[in-house]
């Protein structure tokens, strides 16, 4: 019996080490569930944590813990809710949110707030040049500019 191939594969980049597809994806195919440690912090923090609400936080393991934010992104992180009356979610997931070719990389929009925003390397054409919540940019921005004209 054939050992089954995984379904993506961890390369390294010009931005360090990123996720790719060893197969095509149809659009809201679960590519994978996101193992790692669970923390039960609200203080707690590290280069890859996710940040699940309720002081919880997941530090996840590879490969996904190398999934890439894009401004276009072609993946987004879902959760399964607990059947435990309301309870926090038990298992997350990447899901492709529109078709994947072999060997494209997997991303997702990071989205974080504006107090944690960087500048953004994608390279997309639609890119925010923040690593941003879409719908906090503008906060970005102006912090920017009042930035610029106090150093200027």
């Amino acid at each position: 019996m054939a050992s089954k191939q995984p379904a993506v594969s961890v390369r390294d980049t010009h931005l360090g080490k990123a996720v790719f597809a060893r197969k095509n994806f149809r659009t809201n195919q679960v590519i994978g569930e996101i193992l790692g440690d669970l923390h039960v912090d609200p203080n707690y923090s590290s280069n890859y944590c996710m940040e699940l609400g309720d002081g919880r936080a997941l530090d996840p393991a590879a490969p996904f813990r190398f999934v890439n934010h894009s401004c276009n992104p072609n993946c987004e992180i879902f959760y399964y809710e607990s059947d435990e009356d309301g309870g926090p979610p038990t298992t997350l997931h990447l899901m492709a949110i529109r078709p994947i070719r072999m060997d494209e990389e997997l991303t997702i929009d990071y989205a974080w707030p504006p107090d944690a925003a960087i500048p953004c390397q994608c390279g997309e054409a639609t890119c925010r040049g923040w690593i941003v919540d879409p719908e906090e940019l503008d906060l970005v921005l102006r912090e920017q500019a009042v930035y610029q004209a106090d150093v200027a």
